[in-house]
């Protein structure tokens, strides 16, 4: 494949199975959070009529960085942070459904998609023996694809609230927003 990040071979916890799983440690870490866990009775509408659009980079911790806290905005992630029919569906249930009004797209430097091609898809199906029905969206041009997420937004037909859309790319080694016209 054209991006293979470094990861654990399949068989190393055949090599050791009673050796706990990442998703085994988080189990054990929500019975701890269950132990002193108040449900604070929020309603599934963000306070801040918000919803944030962004990559699902393990380096972006959006709530540190836009100052948010539980409950204050919808969080959706994906590769890349574009904007697809899946996204454009996730912001409809929010506004239409659960009174979201602002929409915030955040790019970032250094991520996965930028340089990355359709040949992904075309490998991908080389090796499995099946196309993916998706689209890599992959770009090389940082802040042509958050204009190009901002227009998709602004034209879809099925969103209420587009006057308040705005794009900015997050720096990974300063932490600083940039926000794109």
């Amino acid at each position: 494949m054209t991006v293979t990040p470094d990861r654990p071979t399949p068989h190393a916890a055949a090599a050791n199975p009673a050796a706990p799983t990442i998703i085994d440690r988080f189990v054990g870490a929500n019975r701890e959070y269950a132990v002193t866990f108040q449900d604070g009775g929020m309603d599934a509408r963000p306070v801040q009529k918000i919803a944030v659009v962004a990559c699902m980079d393990a380096r972006l911790d959006l709530f540190a960085a836009l100052g948010l806290e539980l409950g204050d905005a919808h969080v959706i992630r994906n590769a890349g942070g574009v904007v697809t029919d899946d996204t454009i569906r996730s912001l409809t249930i929010s506004q239409r459904a659960l009174g979201t009004r602002s929409i915030a797209l955040i790019h970032h430097t250094g991520c996965g998609l930028l340089g990355l091609t359709e040949d992904f898809r075309r490998e991908l199906e080389a090796e499995v023996g099946q196309r993916p029905q998706w689209a890599v969206e992959a770009f090389v041009d940082l802040d042509g694809d958050v204009r190009q997420s901002m227009q998709r937004v602004r034209t879809s037909p099925f969103l209420l609230h587009t006057d308040d859309v705005r794009g900015f790319v997050f720096d990974v080694h300063t932490g600083l927003l940039r926000e794109i016209h």
